[in-house]
């Protein structure tokens, strides 16, 4: 076996299983726990996604926002036991794989556009309609013609 193997077994049991699917540029929820003396409570952070890196055990992820005019950036580890939930509460569209532009940003500029998921419902053949013209009949409707009025007459 070799190194990278044996890794891969010893880290398998540790990773999490109940992580949503979630890339950079999506806006998220963080439950963080935090143990103060013998209390531990829930603390939520939440931001927009500006990195990923790293795999197994060691993959991290840092989120970014703005609260009350102060920036602020916490990188977390994925399958930390600190972590007790990920939400993603919007889906970005980006095209950059680190998301560094947004730290100096704030306003208008700071924002990601959404990314529209949309779910298509199996589309299934509709009897006797050809594939294609799902929704209309095999004929066009026909046209009824407008009565001309009657031309001596002044219409009022």
């Amino acid at each position: 076996m070799n190194r990278d193997r044996i890794a891969e077994v010893i880290e398998k049991p540790h990773l999490k299983r109940d992580l949503p699917d979630f890339a950079v540029g999506d806006t998220v929820r963080v439950h963080v726990r935090i143990v103060e003396g013998e209390k531990e409570r829930i603390q939520v952070f939440a931001g927009t996604v500006i990195a990923r890196r790293g795999s197994g055990l060691s993959e991290t992820f840092a989120v970014y926002r703005v609260a009350y005019g102060v920036s602020m950036e916490r990188v977390f580890v994925l399958h930390s036991p600190r972590i007790a939930k990920i939400e993603v509460s919007r889906k970005g569209r980006v095209r950059r794989a680190k998301l560094y532009y947004l730290r100096g940003k704030s306003g208008k500029k700071a924002r990601v556009r959404e990314k529209i998921v949309r779910k298509s419902p199996a589309k299934k053949p509709v009897p006797g309609v050809p594939s294609g013209r799902v929704g209309m009949s095999e004929d066009p409707p026909e046209t009824v013609p407008k009565e001309e009025p009657e031309s001596g007459t002044p219409s009022s």
